[in-house]
This record gives C-alpha cells, sequence and structure tokens, in this order.
C-alpha cells in the first residue's frame, strides 16, 4: 500500500467512527494521522522499513501497528470489521453540505440507505421529508446541495496545497549543479483557485540529470512519463507533477507557452502568424520558410511580448479576458502589488479563536511593513469561536489601547469585530455598540444553505446598516468542498456601491471570497474592495499574496483596494460613511 492508500483507509475510519457516534478524540486521532500521513514528504513504506513510523506526528504505538499491518497485508482488521457495523459508502454521504454524521446514521438506520445515488433517489422521491427534524424545505436544501457537489466535486487541488509544494520542490531543483532559472507555470502560475496538475521548468544546458534526479525524488510514488526534455510523476499525495528543461536562450518562450491560459496564447500565435512567424515553446520561427528564415529566441517573456508589439502582460491576467485589447490599447490596468498594501482589517487574536495576542498581531504586521491593523474578533451568537458580548469587547478595548502605547506614534490598532449576520436575518450587536467600535465587519457563517431569498435579506441587513463598514468573505464558501450562500451577487456588488461598504477579498486560500470573477465585476461597477488575511496566527499574514493574486485577476488596482490607502485616507473615508 501507498500513502494515499493508507491516509484514505484512516480518514474512512474517522468518518465512520463519527457516524457510528465514537468519542472526539477517538475520531480526530484518526483524522490527524491521516492528514499526517498525506502531507509526507516519502513513502510510508520506507519509513516503516527504518522504524520511524511513530516519528510521524500524531502517530502512536497503536496506530504505528494498524499501519504496519496494512503495508504487510494490504488490509486493515479494524477497518473491515467496523465496515460490517457502518458502510464504507456512508462516508461519500458527508460530503454534502448540511448532512452530518447524526444525520447520515439516521437515514441508514432508518431508510437503508447506504450511497449518495440511494441518497440523491431518495430525496427527489420525497421520501427523506418524514423523518424526524427534516421536513419538505430541508429535503429541497438536500437536493440542492447534491447537485452543488456533483458540479464541485472534481479533483482538481486547491492552489494553498499545490502553491507551496511546488516551491519546495522547486528550491529542492534549484540546488542541482547546472539549473540556471526555475520558475512555477501553468494555472498555478496564474494563481487560479484549484490546479488540475503541477507544472515546473528549469532552465539548463543538459536536462538529463536534472530528470533523472526529479523521478527518483523520496516524494514520487510513479513515473508516469521521462523524456529528454519532460517527464511526469506522481507524488505520494496524488498530485500530478511534469517538469520540463529547455535551454536558458528559450525561457521566454517556454516560459510564456506553459503558463498559458490556452486562450490566451491562441491569441498571441494568432498575432505572430499575422507577422508571418510561427510561435511554440521554442521559439518564433518565420513562416515563409528559405535562408533567412532564423529563429527568433527569447530569453524573457518580455522579449516574446516585444516581438508582438505588447507591452508585458502578467501571467494573473493571462486568460483572454480583454487583457489583448486592452495591452493594443495601451490600458491594461496598473493592478494591485503586494508592496502598496499597508494595513490588515481583519484578525482575530486570543480574545476569540485566534493564536496570539493583540500586541502580537500588531508587532507581526508592523514587521511586514503595515502601518496599521482593525482588530476584528468573533461576536458573541458564533459561540465555536469563543464570539464576544459587549463586555468583553469593551475589555478588550482596553488592551487595544495598551497596545497602541507600546506600539507608538507610527503604528495604529483599530477596535472592530467581525460581526456575525446571524440566521434570522438580524445582526449580533446592537447599533449602540456598533457606533462606538472604530471599524465593523459583518459575515455570514452559518445557515449558509438557507433559499436565495432569506439569505439575501440577511447580507443586505448588513449591507444597508451605516456602522457595517466591510462584509467579510460574502459567501462563506470554503475550498474545495463548501460551496457557499446562494448570493445574487450582482444585488450584493450594486448594493455596496450604493452603501459605500467595502467588500473584503479574503486571501485566506481556503477562501478566496470574493472570488476572482466577482472582483471584475466589483470592479466595472466601482465597489470598494479589501484584501485581508483573516489571520488566526502571525504566520497566516503569508496568506496575502493569495489575495493580492485575486484581486489581479479580477483586475483591481491600488486605488480601489483601502488597504493601499494611509490610514488618514480610510478615516476620512468612514466618516463620510457615517
Amino acid at each position: 500500500m501507498n500513502n494515499r492508500e493508507v491516509a484514505k483507509i484512516f480518514s474512512d475510519v474517522a468518518d465512520m467512527l463519527s457516524i457510528r457516534g465514537d468519542i472526539i478524540h477517538r475520531v480526530l486521532s484518526y483524522r490527524k494521522a491521516s492528514e499526517a500521513i498525506q502531507e509526507l514528504g516519502r513513502d510510508i513504506n520506507q519509513v516503516y522499513e527504518a522504524g520511524e513510523l511513530t516519528e510521524i506526528p500524531g502517530i502512536g504505538k497503536t496506530l504505528a501497528e494498524k499501519i504496519e499491518e496494512m503495508l504487510t497485508t494490504g488490509k486493515l482488521t479494524f477497518y473491515d470489521k467496523l465496515a460490517e457495523e457502518i458502510p464504507p459508502t456512508l462516508v461519500e454521504m458527508l460530503k454534502v453540505d448540511g448532512l452530518g454524521p447524526k444525520r447520515v446514521k439516521q437515514v441508514y438506520e432508518t431508510l437503508g440507505i447506504a450511497t449518495l445515488a440511494e441518497l440523491n433517489t431518495a430525496a427527489s422521491e420525497g421520501k427523506l421529508r418524514d423523518l424526524p427534524g427534516l421536513g419538505a424545505k430541508s429535503e429541497a436544501k438536500l437536493v440542492k446541495a447534491i447537485e452543488a457537489l456533483a458540479r464541485h466535486g472534481d479533483d482538481r487541488t486547491p492552489i494553498g496545497e499545490a502553491w507551496p509544494l511546488a516551491h519546495e520542490i522547486l528550491a529542492e531543483l534549484e540546488q542541482l549543479p547546472g539549473v540556471l532559472k526555475t520558475a512555477v507555470a501553468g494555472s498555478l502560475r496564474r494563481m487560479k483557485e484549484s490546479i488540475g496538475d503541477v507544472d515546473l521548468l528549469v532552465a539548463a544546458d543538459e536536462a538529463a540529470p536534472i530528470m533523472d534526479y526529479f523521478v527518483n525524488m523520496p516524494r514520487v510514488e510513479s513515473v508516469s512519463g521521462h523524456g529528454p526534455t519532460k517527464s511526469s510523476v506522481v507524488l505520494h499525495n496524488g498530485m500530478q507533477v511534469d517538469l520540463r528543461v529547455l535551454p536558458l536562450a528559450r525561457w521566454g518562450t517556454l516560459l510564456s507557452y506553459f503558463t498559458g491560459s490556452k486562450d490566451h496564447n491562441v491569441r498571441l500565435r494568432e498575432l505572430a502568424l499575422k507577422q508571418g512567424l510561427s510561435l511554440n515553446e521554442h521559439a518564433f520561427t518565420p513562416t515563409g520558410g528559405g535562408a533567412d528564415s532564423a529563429e527568433i529566441l527569447c530569453a524573457s517573456e518580455e522579449e516574446l511580448y516585444e516581438v508582438l508589439n505588447l507591452p508585458y502582460i502578467i501571467p494573473t491576467l493571462r486568460e483572454d479576458r480583454g487583457e489583448i485589447e486592452a495591452a493594443q490599447k495601451g490600458q491594461l490596468p496598473n493592478v494591485i502589488q503586494i508592496g502598496q498594501i499597508v494595513s490588515d482589517l481583519h484578525m482575530h487574536t486570543t480574545w476569540s479563536d485566534g493564536k496570539m495576542s493583540v500586541l502580537e498581531m500588531a508587532q507581526a504586521a508592523q514587521a511586514r511593513g503595515m502601518q496599521y491593523i482593525v482588530i476584528s474578533d468573533h461576536s458573541q451568537s458564533l459561540g465555536i469561536a469563543n464570539g464576544l458580548t459587549p463586555e468583553r469587547l469593551w475589555q478588550q478595548a482596553a488592551e487595544i489601547a495598551t497596545a497602541n502605547e507600546a506600539m507608538g506614534p507610527d503604528f495604529r490598532i483599530l477596535h472592530g469585530t467581525e460581526m456575525e449576520i446571524k440566521a434570522d436575518g438580524s445582526l449580533d450587536f446592537e447599533d449602540e455598540v456598533l457606533a462606538r467600535l472604530d471599524f465593523v465587519t459583518a459575515s455570514l457563517h452559518v445557515s449558509l444553505n438557507q433559499p436565495r431569498e432569506q439569505v439575501m435579506l440577511r447580507i443586505m441587513t448588513a449591507l444597508n446598516n451605516p456602522h457595517v463598514d466591510m462584509i467579510a468573505h460574502p459567501t462563506g464558501r470554503l475550498l474545495p468542498d463548501r460551496p457557499g450562500a446562494d448570493l445574487d451577487m450582482e444585488a450584493v456588488l450594486q448594493t455596496a456601491v450604493a452603501t459605500h461598504t467595502i467588500l473584503e477579498i479574503n486571501a485566506n486560500p481556503h477562501r478566496l471570497d470574493l472570488r476572482d470573477n466577482h472582483v471584475r465585476r466589483a470592479v466595472e461597477l466601482g465597489v470598494t474592495l479589501a484584501i485581508n488575511c483573516d489571520a488566526h496566527h502571525v504566520d497566516h499574514f503569508e496568506f496575502l499574496h493569495y489575495g493580492i493574486a485575486t484581486a489581479q485577476r479580477g483586475w483591481a488596482t491600488a486605488e480601489m483596494v483601502v488597504n493601499s490607502w494611509p490610514l488618514s485616507k480610510l478615516l476620512a473615508f468612514l466618516e463620510i460613511r457615517d
């Protein structure tokens, strides 16, 4: 068995135990073990042979024995016995938004439904509504959730998983003799929210030693292809990685070609043909042939675009969504850059579900070049996140005042809240509480599968409240499995313009909400935007580049992103809103 197979069995065991109703600590032990093995950069068989299983985080003697059984026999007796009581097919049903372990157990024990297909049929035929706690409305929600799962349930990898892994591999390849340049390519370089596989590029005069090293890396599970300039492997976590190596003189065409998008590349080739040139990953070549048909090599992408009489187009814009036409007219947007960010308006501390103090978050933000922040811990109704009551808010205000003194005159901490927009449509704090805060953020976390009319009423209540300055992660989605609320985004964006309410691009790679196409429409309408890390730890400020990329993909400029504004400009904007 390989890493993925062992991790999958532990993950399924965790889900099956949760359906059975075992204690949470037992469920979590298997789940954490699964995650540790999935992230393991070595073949677990080699780890076992070296006697190092218990050195894997979360793997004690008992779980190590279970891993040994799987690796030596190809099965797990505990899993087989558990499967007699809890069919493994029930695990798939847990992927349906709004369907938890208790409900899965109920439909199985009451109706004998053991598969997702059976659940879909039963819900469509009205056979679930009579179960205790369900009803016709809940049944209809399940049908929609199953349909959403079918739409989103692909094999693509979220960017938050692919990006760090790709750069770990590149860092390894960069140490090899003869490597002159490296880059990520494909949809990952264009910073799409999810990717199919990872494309890596290397410039070197001699490819063979690099290819040999690549296919034999410890993290490689199997080799799909091993050629002179291209190799493909599957890692232990199941991700496919392709590596291409070409001489440095051809770097520009290589990088452009394999960055894509496909549609953008088609447009570039069309422009080349109009100039009597053929364009591929190797070079430009005159189409007429003859003695003067020497290749035109491009050592950089800038040279490639220059040959086509275009200004350089950054990777995040290369989707054939008008960037070619804008470039030809000299109207490419001057999109926001990470160096222009001077603040973060959404973060959490130990007052709610964060891991660091107010002062620690402020010091970390200042170390990253920021000039001011907003502390926005959760509000009272979000009990799972230790949300603050008004009384605790005013206690927190005292700590923020002390931290401001410690930070000195060149940095400012604003006192805010991330206020829950409750399921019944009301806001978590009264207006008199909100009026005392420096900055108010409102967001959806619960009951995201409500019908559009209901969830829109909730978001509109917040947008039209004069004390609400920003809506955080508007749809509440979580990648890859939770699609978020069914919002009429056009109405949300139009209302945000009318009420001068800031909409957030949440930079957490599991959110990226607003998504890029919504950002593009927001830019067209003139919505005021923010890019925030939603940090719960100082390390989470590293998420910022994901949010910047999402903003760039939506053509957002610094002028419309409040995080690029000096504090005086933000305060003036907030005063006008009031």
